[in-house]
């Protein structure tokens, strides 16, 4: 039987100013119908790379040769650009993307950017693929898909835009597809169930699936064989349980020994001092923002949050936990003063927010967003993003800001060849790293993360994780971790609280809450975080 997709011998070399970088090296990999491959790996290791070279997506400065490249019998690398858009790409492989504020189109309708290449490909009518739009939104737990259907990428949370990223490769039916970190952005119950609905795509249509993952848990539980990757190799590969479970590489056995468990006691050890002073505050906080349907709709009112109280004290984490479109980005953007509560107080040190001026609140609490590619600018190199908070603080030596850059660079993992490198140039998880290097150059007395680890590999999680802590101890820092993992929960936060639809429905310690939840919403998330499990 022919394998639905062949690799043999792929080579990928990058151009650069310091020489030829070979990202991908002689990398040979099989697929069949119906069948589930992992890949893992660390950022950076040539998994994205791979996936693009499949889709003739690699960067102008890129170039890749292959033995072969064969779908379906069919030698890729032999059509023409108009043969393979039009009959290969969409249609045949399907790709969803990692960064989905990057793919999808910002100045269309959620309803266009659906249904346009279907309809444009002639394979349904209008009618037919907005109806197929709505189902799939629907199963993917977009609420409300008919209302959904007219607005625009930057009405939905991040959470919500990779589940339509998600519904629109799905809407031609793709024989393969590949899925490069499909639920990094998603709550874990919305994870389980686009998890299910690509399982039973697979078993209805024998469909083919890559999935690109740094969540082992994830992989070890869907796919049926995994491969290894590292600095471009293929190290290991084998079914799920031979790779994850009895690993022969050593490099693969340090991956698994960095995965964060929901096991063991919850939370960080009590400190030997309580914690008093409140250093982040917000009282009965409540943001409504107004939409309409079209351009000439009614307007309708949508609470966004609803009464939120919360304290975080001098050197605590706290971690908010919830569903995507819960509300908590936006309570952490108006507790940066990116945004503005309709009502409701927030005090930062002891001093209302909007008295506090701009360059005096950056000094104390910076950001690190959910999705690095956005908030990075993509024309200034590394050095000048990571030094830029320096510089806003009025500090002019550039040798000084240099030496800072190249230290905190370090303790993120990042190469120092990366120095001068530009944020395209960088893998996903590499951009993430970029943008905690940026926010704690300054040494921050707080900071508020939304998914700082969602889009690194474990090694660099736990890495991440502990600077984390060792600045906590170090520095005092006061964290508010927004997250969707439980497992980074259970190993680095102090207290909880758990977010539903705009409001907080249970809040205590890390101990209280993982262990023994009160609520029923909580005991589900905890029940649909996936784990992995030693045999």
């Amino acid at each position: 039987m022919t394998a639905l997709l062949d690799i043999n011998h792929l080579n990928i070399t990058l151009r650069s100013p310091n020489g030829p970088l070979r990202v991908v090296r002689d990398l040979t990999l099989e697929l069949n119908r119906g069948e589930a491959l992992g890949i893992v790996g660390e950022s950076g290791s040539g998994k994205s790379m791979t996936a693009l070279a499949l889709m003739r997506l690699l960067p102008r400065s890129a170039e890749y040769q292959a033995t072969s490249m064969a779908y379906d019998g069919v030698q890729l690398p032999d059509l023409e650009d108009a043969q393979f858009y039009r009959s290969i790409a969409g249609p045949r492989i399907g790709m969803i993307f990692q960064e989905p504020m990057t793919s999808l189109n910002p100045v269309y309708t959620i309803g266009r950017q659906m249904t346009e290449a279907s309809v444009a490909r002639g394979l349904m009518s209008a009618a037919a693929a907005h109806k197929k739009a709505v189902t799939l939104l629907d199963r993917v737990g977009i609420p409300d898909p008919e209302d959904r259907m007219s607005q625009y990428p930057h009405q939905m949370s991040g959470g919500q835009r990779q589940r339509v990223m998600i519904a629109m490769t799905l809407m031609l039916d793709p024989d393969l597809l590949i899925a490069d970190e499909p639920t990094t952005a998603l709550d874990v119950t919305v994870q389980a169930q686009i998890l299910d609905l690509l399982d039973d795509l697979r078993r209805e249509r024998q469909m083919g699936l890559i999935l690109i993952s740094h969540d082992l848990a994830v992989v070890a539980q869907r796919t049926d064989r995994v491969a290894v990757m590292f600095a471009g190799e293929l190290v290991e590969q084998g079914t799920a349980q031979q790779v994850l479970y009895a690993p022969q590489h050593d490099y693969t056995r340090k991956l698994l020994a960095a995965v964060p468990r929901l096991d063991g006691t919850p939370g960080r050890p009590a400190p030997a001092t309580p914690r008093v002073e409140d250093v982040i505050v917000a009282r009965d906080v409540s943001r409504i923002y107004t939409a309409r349907k079209g351009l000439f709709g009614p307007k309708r009112d949508i609470k966004a949050l609803d009464g939120v109280s919360l304290s975080v004290k001098r050197g605590e984490t706290l971690a908010l936990i919830g569903e995507s479109g819960s509300g908590k980005s936006t309570l952490a953007r108006i507790l940066l003063g990116l945004d503005h509560a309709t009502s409701g107080e927030i005090d930062l040190i002891g001093r209302p927010i909007d008295q506090i001026p701009p360059t005096e609140r950056a000094a104390f609490v910076q950001p690190v967003f959910q999705d690095p590619y956005t908030s990075l600018n993509p024309r200034r190199r590394l050095s000048e993003i990571i030094s830029r908070p320096l510089m806003l603080r009025g500090e002019r030596d550039s040798a000084t800001n240099l030496a800072a850059v190249k230290e905190m660079m370090e303790r993120v993992r990042l190469p120092i060849r990366l120095l001068h490198a530009y944020p395209s140039q960088l893998s996903g998880g590499q951009r993430q790293r970029v943008a905690i290097a940026r926010a704690l150059v300054t040494r921050p007395k707080a900071l508020i993360c939304d998914e700082p680890t969602s889009a690194l590999d474990v090694s660099v999680q736990a890495q991440i994780l502990d600077l984390l802590d060792e600045l906590r101890d170090q520095m005092n820092l006061t964290t508010l971790l927004i997250t969707h993992d439980m497992a980074v929960v259970h190993q680095t936060a102090d207290r909880v609280a758990v977010m539903r639809n705009g409001r907080i429905v249970e809040e205590g310690t890390a101990s209280a809450v993982l262990s023994h939840p009160t609520n029923d919403y909580t005991a589900r998330l905890l029940e649909a975080a996936p784990r992995f499990e030693t045999v």
